[in-house]
């Protein structure tokens, strides 16, 4: 079969490779493989050396956001030929508490493996197996959109976490303001909509198909600085990792206000700091910052309930361009105006 494949840093060898059939110590359930979502830690392994390729092997298939179609499952795995399912990426350490409880994001050791990313084949194969515990049923009327729910899961995460962070004390969030409109931050708005929160999104595109999506959700869209926001958060969802927009997020919210830090910038630029002032503004207002990465079970099936309640026309538009296993290397060339790309695992000419 074929796969998307990779020497991690080496961009002029990222191609289609014949890979062996997926061996039984994979998983249990077989599945045909639709769709991968395409995003930055993909183009980070190609082109700039991140992640790490399976013991023995001189190549990592790639790809961990996913979309396949079960084609075999043993009787009592709650899984049969047919469904839609969505794979989990990590796999936990063996060796700390939060991982044997099924919190391998928060796993202790650093020892977790990662498919797609970390020592273990990705996705990206035209087939792949899987065991019946880190495996996630979609919605059958989704279709092609159960793609998101990885990214979803991140941001599921995000909102799980600022639920339990706020029942350190009276919380009544009313206005959310989420930075950044890709696809973390677009999805990270849409479950705030669905909370019912008063949502703001700021990005720094001043037209097109994010200012839309925005509106389109029932959210108010802004392009300019953080400063200049009309209204104080009670919740951010920070997805855009840049030091500037962090800090003066963290500047301008409600008292008693949550932050959830999503993004990770790959630049190196320094910022002067008020650290002081920042400092007693956080401990005056109660305020919580805190970073959030990767997801568990939990977060993947609530990615795929709030999937499952979202305005499917609108879910189609964030996925804004389709490649061809054939030439996935070209789904890492963002254009301008993209949302999510994706691989058709299919699609060989």
């Amino acid at each position: 079969m074929l796969a998307a494949t990779v020497v991690p840093g080496k961009p002029e060898q990222a191609g289609v490779s014949e890979v062996p059939e997926p061996a039984a110590a994979e998983g249990s359930i077989e599945v045909e493989a639709l769709l991968a979502g395409v995003c930055g830690t993909d183009y980070e392994i190609t082109h700039e050396g991140y992640g790490w390729v399976p013991p023995g092997h001189d190549r990592l298939v790639l790809f961990h956001e996913s979309l396949g179609r079960v084609t075999a499952a043993p009787a009592g795995s709650g899984f049969a030929a047919g469904d839609l399912v969505v794979g989990i990426v990590r796999r936990p350490c063996g060796k700390c508490a939060p991982c044997a409880a099924g919190g391998w994001d928060f796993c202790l050791t650093g020892d977790y493996t990662e498919r797609g990313i970390k020592q273990r084949d990705g996705y990206g194969a035209q087939r792949w197996r899987i065991e019946p515990e880190f495996a996630v049923t979609m919605d059958p009327k989704l279709g092609r959109l159960g793609v998101l729910t990885e990214p979803t899961s991140v941001v599921a995460k995000a909102w799980d976490q600022v639920d339990q962070i706020g029942r350190r004390a009276y919380a009544d969030p009313r206005i959310a303001l989420v930075t950044g409109a890709g696809p973390i931050g677009l999805l990270a708005a849409m479950i705030g909509v669905q909370r019912g929160l008063e949502v703001h999104v700021l990005d720094r595109v001043t037209s097109g198909r994010k200012p839309d999506l925005v509106r389109q959700l029932g959210a108010t869209y802004h392009s300019g600085a953080v400063a200049d926001l009309p209204v104080r958060p009670d919740v951010v969802i920070e997805a855009t990792g840049a030091g500037q927009v962090v800090f003066d997020a963290l500047q301008h919210t409600a008292k008693n206000a949550i932050t959830c830090l999503t993004g990770i910038s790959g630049g190196t630029r320094t910022l002067p700091v008020g650290a002081d002032a920042l400092n007693k503004e956080l401990v005056l207002d109660n305020d919580v910052v805190f970073g959030s990465v990767n997801a568990n079970r939990r977060h993947y099936e609530l990615a795929a309930q709030a999937l499952a309640r979202a305005d499917a026309t609108w879910l189609e538009r964030l996925l804004t361009r389709t490649v061809p296993l054939a030439s996935w290397p070209d789904a890492l060339q963002k254009a301008d105006d993209d949302v999510k790309v994706v691989v058709d695992l299919q699609a060989v000419s």
